[in-house]
């Protein structure tokens, strides 16, 4: 069964998920990247360093954000939404951002890339010493699509 997830499921997806994906375009050169994230309810967190999706979205900040929740391929979850990309470069509103980063649980085998400090797993003892870019897609239009089959497939000698 395909079907539509109401504003909770969308919610619930993006609140529980730590991988997304972020589409960017800029002078005919379209870009899509995963990202770790966080998400407040109202828009997804990010951090990284300087390159090319910085680039891309400081020239457009128009950007789709999309993550999905998946079982397998026949029982599935996908988020799609778009929004408006901000740099926060407010030291009250990066701390704040970089809270929400290092509040979300990750699985214990993660990528460098959502460790946030060389101290991971452990706290940092001054959340402003983390380097790099802090951001934030502050998502204005979310929509949401699910397959469920209940079904068990059984494949074996006949």
């Amino acid at each position: 069964m395909f079907g539509s997830l109401d504003n909770n499921q969308i919610e619930e997806v993006l609140m529980h998920q730590v991988l997304g994906r972020i589409g960017c375009c800029d002078n005919g050169v379209s870009y899509i990247v995963p990202i770790s994230y966080a998400y407040d309810g109202a828009c997804v967190y990010g951090h990284t360093k300087e390159g090319m999706k910085i680039n891309i979205m400081r020239k457009n900040t128009a950007v789709c954000f999309e993550v999905e929740e998946m079982k397998d391929m026949a029982n599935w979850k996908s988020v799609i939404a778009w929004g408006k990309f901000e740099e926060v470069t407010d030291p009250a509103q990066r701390t704040i951002g970089l809270q929400l980063l290092l509040s979300r649980v990750l699985p214990l085998i993660s990528s460098e890339t959502t460790h946030l400090s060389p101290l991971w797993p452990f706290p940092v003892s001054d959340i402003n010493s983390i380097k790099g870019i802090v951001f934030r897609i502050a998502l204005e239009k979310k929509t949401g699509r699910f397959e469920e089959n209940n079904e068990t497939a059984f494949y074996g000698i006949g």
